[in-house]
């Protein structure tokens, strides 16, 4: 982990026709970092993501990757960067290790073979290597998918509600994954909605919340945003669910320990 900024976002909006989405948003990601954007849907994390990965023209604002205006060097910008959607871009037709021969030809890369295999090994993938991707199940596809997007040694991962439809087996292989990353060096920003996968996986977690980041910091910082918890029969903190919930207005924070507990304990 560094201190330097790998992404650096400031006063990002972006509108589609009078549907204000994007409304000042600002963020920065330290490089070899795991950095979770936090929201509900519609909370505007595609949005961001699509504009850093320059897919997406932002209205007003900066954003910057690895020191690239997204604006105006585009190219330089994808060059470091690789981007995973919502589902899994495999091809069902061909074998795992076809599918990473395949990128990696793409990419121009020297001896597409031995990158593949070395990408099978690393998200235990060899076994299945010689099978058609139809035959996979979804966690396995996911975690070809985020294998895929390391070809050519990209600094910044962007990956885009990643475990979108998994169930939750397939979640943790692909947690596996994503801390994998990070433990290599590769700086991600991770869009998600699922509380659980913040909190399991972010070094820092910026909640997302209509076009704006309310707060960001580490979970035992959003923790102390809260008030402490109350010791009964079990001290309980509150939960990144409690501050997530109480920034965005749903519900106040629980407490720990009940009525029911407090009268029982006496």
């Amino acid at each position: 982990m560094t201190t330097t900024p790998a992404i650096e976002i400031a006063g990002l909006t972006k509108s589609y026709d009078d549907h204000e989405v994007l409304k000042g948003l600002d963020l920065s990601v330290p490089g070899g970092t795991i950095v979770a954007l936090l929201g509900s849907n519609g909370a505007g994390k595609t949005t961001a993501v699509r504009i850093l990965s320059t897919l997406l023209r932002a209205d007003g604002g900066t954003a910057t990757v690895n020191g690239y205006d997204v604006a105006t060097q585009p190219a330089d910008v994808r060059a470091s960067i690789s981007l995973t959607g919502q589902f899994a871009a495999v091809d069902e037709i061909l074998t795992g290790r076809e599918n990473l021969v395949l990128v990696a030809r793409l990419r121009h890369q020297p001896d597409p073979g031995a990158i593949a295999d070395a990408l099978l090994a690393r998200f235990s993938l060899t076994d299945a290597g010689a099978r058609r991707v139809a035959t996979w199940s979804g966690g396995m596809r996911r975690r070809l998918d985020i294998a895929m997007s390391l070809i050519g040694a990209p600094s910044v991962v962007l990956l885009d509600e990643p475990t979108t439809g998994l169930d939750p087996e397939a979640r943790l292989e692909v947690w596996d994954a994503v801390r994998g990353l990070a433990e290599r060096g590769t700086t991600v920003l991770l869009t998600t909605q699922h509380l659980d996968e913040a909190e399991q996986l972010a070094d820092r977690i910026a909640i997302l919340h209509e076009g704006r980041v309310l707060v960001s910091g580490t979970l035992a910082e959003l923790q102390a945003l809260l008030p402490p918890a109350e010791a009964r029969w079990v001290e309980q903190r509150p939960t990144l669910e409690d501050v997530f919930l109480a920034l965005v207005g749903t519900r106040t924070p629980a407490r720990a320990g009940s009525e029911q507990e407090k009268e029982e304990g006496r």
